[in-house]
């Protein structure tokens, strides 16, 4: 992705010490600035309210006062051109899951090298959604476990383009990948992406993938 300025990193995180760390390195990585560290939710929504929405927000699950995962609806009706990821020391599945359901483009645990935060926060503005390697398994088990697909219809009427393009987001192609390998332009690779959240009711790529693996779609 070619970019004329630097990309703007936010981060909400309650531990001094490991907020500065990671407000440091992401200010000295090529091409990124981390220009607001917030302690809460609350001063997230203030400086939201304030300044230009970032590129990034890296965003902790427990905080004082409002959590992070509750929290994501009212930061993207603030900043629906922010990537939120959760980037937390929480790797227990149902947070996962909520995370993902909520909206979040990413899930990454603390133990994450700081390498690996800069990695993802390119990745996420390239189309990925970012998640710590050993958590992707469970999170699509927790998505068989936690819907019935009983209650889900049984038929979403995907094209075979549509399902073609979902076993790719599944490889972990990005949206370029994708449009290369099938031979189609990228917008019409945004044009099926958008198709098939709506037909499978579903905000992000990793929630689609989830639930077409679990109906056996792909």
């Amino acid at each position: 992705m070619f970019r004329t300025s630097d990309i703007r990193v936010w981060l909400v995180e309650d531990n001094r010490s490991y907020r500065k760390a990671v407000s440091r390195y992401l200010g000295r990585a090529p091409g990124m600035i981390c220009d607001c560290q917030c302690r809460s939710v609350e001063e997230l929504i203030v400086a939201l309210e304030r300044e230009n929405p970032p590129d990034v927000i890296l965003l902790d699950v427990q905080l004082p006062g409002n959590d992070g995962i509750s929290s994501l609806p009212i930061i993207e009706s603030l900043a629906p051109s922010s990537k939120v990821m959760v980037l937390t020391a929480f790797d227990d599945s149902e947070k996962i899951y909520n995370a993902i359901c909520a909206g979040a483009s990413g899930y990454l645990l603390k133990s994450a090298g700081t390498g690996e935060i800069v990695h993802a926060i390119n990745e996420v503005l390239n189309g990925g959604h970012p998640m710590t390697p050993s958590l992707a398994v469970r999170v699509l088990k927790q998505f068989s476990d936690l819907l019935s697909p009983s209650k889900l219809p049984a038929d979403y009427k995907l094209t075979d383009r549509e399902i073609e393009t979902l076993r790719l987001l599944a490889d972990g192609l990005i949206k370029k990948e994708i449009a290369d390998h099938l031979n189609i332009s990228l917008h019409t690779v945004d044009s099926h992406i958008k198709s098939i959240y709506r037909k499978l009711q579903v905000n992000t790529n990793t929630a689609a993938v989830a639930k077409a693996i679990r109906e056996d779609i792909v």
